[in-house]
C-alpha cells in the first residue's frame, strides 16, 4: 500500500498584504503538492486582507482557511496562534511563511522533502549555507546587519546553524509539541530565535536548505526599532533566563 502523503499546513500571518497574498496562494498552488494546505492568520488587516483571504478560501474547495484575530498582536502571537489551530486541525508538517513574497515558493518541497527523509525536526530556508543568498536591492548595510545578527545569536545561544533568524521553517509536529507553544515568550522577530533555542535544548536537530531571500515588492516592511531592541536583547534573556 502507498504511503499517504503528509498533511502539510502552510501558516501564513497576515497585516496588510491584500496584494501579496493572492500571488502567493496562486504559487503555492502551482507546485502541484498533493495534501497541501494554507492557513491564514490574519491580524483584522485595514486594507481589507482578511476579506481577500475569505475569498481565496471560499474559492480553494477546502484547501484555504482563515483564523480572523481581532487585533495586530505580533508575529510570534501569530505564528503561535496559526500553529496551534495546525496542530488541532492534524498536520504533519507545519511550514511558516511570510505573505510578502520573500521566501521563495520553489523551496517548499525541498524543504518537506529533508523533514521527511532525513532525522531532521525542523528545516530552515536558509540565506547562509553555500546556495542561498539575500536580495541584490538589499544595501550593503542591511546585509551586514543580517550576517551580524546571526553571528550575535550564534555566539550567545550556541545554535550552530548558519541562518539563526530564519522566518521560513518547516517543522515535523511533534516537534511543535514539545517546543511547549502556549509557554513561548517571544514575539517579533525574536520569536524565531528562541523557537530554534527550544528546539536545540530539547536535543533536537535543525538542518538547512539554500534559499535565495527576495525584498518585499508591495506593502511595507514591519521591521521597527521596538523589533529591533527586543530581537537584541530575547538572546541573552533566553541564555540566563529560567
Amino acid at each position: 500500500m502507498a504511503e499517504a502523503h503528509p498533511k502539510v499546513v502552510v501558516v501564513v500571518p497576515t497585516y496588510n498584504e491584500r496584494e501579496n497574498l493572492p500571488i502567493l496562494v496562486g504559487r503555492l498552488g502551482e507546485l502541484g503538492m498533493p495534501n497541501l494546505h494554507v492557513l491564514v492568520v490574519d491580524d483584522n488587516s485595514p486594507d481589507g486582507t482578511g476579506d481577500v483571504a475569505d475569498k481565496l478560501g471560499a474559492e480553494s474547495g477546502g484547501t484555504l482557511t482563515v483564523l480572523h484575530r481581532t487585533e495586530k498582536d505580533g508575529l510570534g502571537r501569530a505564528y503561535i496562534a496559526g500553529m496551534t489551530k495546525a496542530l488541532d486541525d492534524g498536520a504533519d508538517i507545519v511550514i511558516q511563511m511570510d505573505a510578502d513574497l520573500s521566501h521563495p515558493h520553489t523551496a517548499v518541497p525541498a524543504m518537506v522533502e529533508k523533514l521527511t527523509t532525513t532525522d531532521s525536526s525542523v528545516v530552515l530556508g536558509s540565506r547562509y549555507v553555500p546556495g542561498g543568498s539575500t536580495a541584490s536591492e538589499w544595501p550593503w548595510h542591511r546585509k551586514a546587519l543580517s550576517a551580524w545578527a546571526n553571528f550575535y545569536v550564534n555566539a550567545i545561544l550556541q545554535l550552530k546553524v548558519k541562518d539563526a533568524t530564519a522566518g521560513f521553517k518547516a517543522w515535523e509536529a511533534q516537534a511543535l509539541r514539545k517546543v511547549d507553544l502556549p509557554s513561548v515568550r517571544s514575539n517579533g522577530y525574536s520569536f524565531q530565535v528562541e523557537m530554534n533555542y527550544r528546539v536545540v535544548k530539547r536535543g533536537m536537530r535543525i538542518s538547512e536548505v539554500p534559499i535565495r531571500f527576495e525584498e518585499r515588492v508591495e506593502g511595507m516592511s514591519k521591521m521597527s526599532l521596538g523589533v529591533q531592541l527586543e530581537s537584541a536583547v530575547a538572546p541573552w534573556k533566553l541564555r540566563f533566563g529560567k
